[in-house]
């Protein structure tokens, strides 16, 4: 839908605000109606019909949780499930914005706002409108990266996570991701800087668990030539590089309390001095940090600065592990498949049935990097069109064997007899490359016997 035919009612307690929006929208759309009551809400829907509502959050509470806004915003879904609301509020919560999405808004913006950012969301609300789309929890969305793979989920933790990379990106806030190894932190961070404003500029990424003491300041901050042994030139340090656009402090949790304060100064005084130099170099950064350690607990033990957590946290972005993510197994073991099955010069595989079941039960300790590694090897290996649960070996980095312990059962947690048997017949097959025979060989039992088993534990 055009604007310019939108019927527009904008719903908050505060005249001024009814007033500058009326100013602002009367000449963009067709219509702009005012309520300072929402009371009056459910009565004026019934009279007209409205292709976008402006919703305020809050009202006569003095706690500012969006209650209101969320019981007003629900009355007006029983009324027309289809309705287009746009959230509003004083206070910038990516919680209450996440909430608000899966209680059906379509969209969330903070006031006091920048006019251009208002008539952007009515702009959006109107053409998703046009185009039937609601940002429902159950999309599939992608994050594009430029290491080749998208972000892609469907689950409620994913759609989550899509929506604050979507609402904290064009902000200058700085993020701190959390989670497990493997679960996709760079990927957000490059998310994030795709979606900002800074797009256009660097993008410098820092593995800080990767830095030695001795390299820490040189590598961050840089160095001039002579500063010490090795200083054979000038070097420009990670910050400096970032200087206009985003700079990623992976590992951040594993860096000592001296490198902590130091990156602190930095942070605070907007300026580093390079190694071998008085001259203070001013930077314009944009700062996104990840730890895959409880990074509180350290706090909490002195073991990391609480000051430095408050300038790298002003918004935190929690990555699910693979594990709690349901489907999304299925959905990028087949975008993994597509990818390798191009690259290795192969037809796009079918999963068979076992092999999507073996994949859903696994635990996938080491997240998404493990699922991609395993399905590279089972399109590297597989013998025809079809991936069979066979294909699927597991790595044993994220899954030791300890000394003492038989290998069949080295799952962690207690096994009942059957799973055993069925790893166990899986470990051999694989270690016969498919070879029904020499697999039966080895088990001690019949190639009917072993066919016998392979149906009743479905591999």
């Amino acid at each position: 839908m055009n604007t310019k035919n939108a019927r527009v009612l904008v719903v908050d307690d505060e005249t001024d605000v009814l007033f500058a929006v009326k100013m602002l929208l009367k000449t963009e759309v067709k219509e702009v109606v005012t309520e300072k009551n929402p009371e009056n809400l459910l009565s004026l829907l019934s009279k007209q019909a409205f292709d976008v509502i402006f919703l305020d959050m809050n009202y006569k509470s003095a706690l500012n949780t969006g209650n209101e806004g969320f019981f007003w915003l629900n009355k007006i879904l029983e009324k027309d499930k289809n309705a287009t609301v746009v959230m509003i509020t004083a206070y910038g919560d990516v919680e209450l914005a996440v909430r608000a999405l899966k209680e059906g808004a379509t969209d969330f913006i903070v006031k006091p706002w920048r006019n251009e950012k208002l008539l952007e969301a009515l702009e959006k609300a109107c053409a998703g409108r046009t185009s039937g789309e609601h940002a429902g929890k159950n999309a599939s969305r992608r994050v594009p990266s430029s290491e080749g793979f998208d972000m892609l989920g469907q689950s409620e933790a994913m759609q989550d996570v899509f929506y604050k990379i979507d609402k904290i990106a064009p902000t200058e806030a700085n993020v701190l991701i959390l989670g497990e190894n493997g679960t996709g932190k760079e990927l957000v961070a490059r998310a994030l800087h795709q979606k900002s404003f800074r797009a256009g500029k660097p993008f410098i990424c820092a593995d800080l668990a990767a830095l030695s003491e001795g390299l820490f300041e040189s590598e961050l901050f840089g160095h001039k030539k002579g500063s010490f042994t090795d200083a054979k030139e000038d070097r420009t340090g990670r910050f400096e590089a970032a200087n206009g656009g985003t700079l990623f402090l992976d590992e951040i949790g594993n860096i000592s309390l001296p490198q902590q304060a130091k990156i602190l100064t930095a942070l605070q005084n907007r300026l580093v001095i390079p190694l071998g130099s008085n001259q203070q170099i001013p930077i314009d950064i944009r700062l996104v940090s990840a730890t895959n350690v409880p990074i509180y607990e350290l706090a909490a033990k002195n073991q990391f600065r609480k000051d430095l957590i408050y300038r790298i946290n002003t918004v935190e972005i929690t990555l699910p592990p693979l594990r709690e993510r349901g489907e999304d197994v299925i959905l990028l073991a087949r975008h993994f498949a597509a990818h390798y099955a191009e690259k290795n010069h192969k037809p796009i595989p079918y999963m068979s049935d076992g092999a999507l079941k073996k994949l859903k039960q696994h635990s996938w300790p080491g997240n998404i990097r493990e699922l991609q590694h395993a399905v590279e090897r089972a399109i590297i290996l597989a013998d025809g069109p079809e991936l069979r649960p066979q294909d699927f070996a597991f790595s044993a980095m994220e899954h030791p064997v300890h000394a003492g312990t038989h290998p069949e059962m080295a799952e962690e947690g207690p096994l009942q007899l059957s799973e055993v048997e069925r790893t166990t017949i899986m470990r051999v097959i694989e270690r016969n490359k498919g070879n029904i025979s020499k697999a039966a060989k080895e088990l001690g039992i019949t190639r009917t016997a072993l066919y016998r088993r392979l149906e009743k534990h479905d591999i």
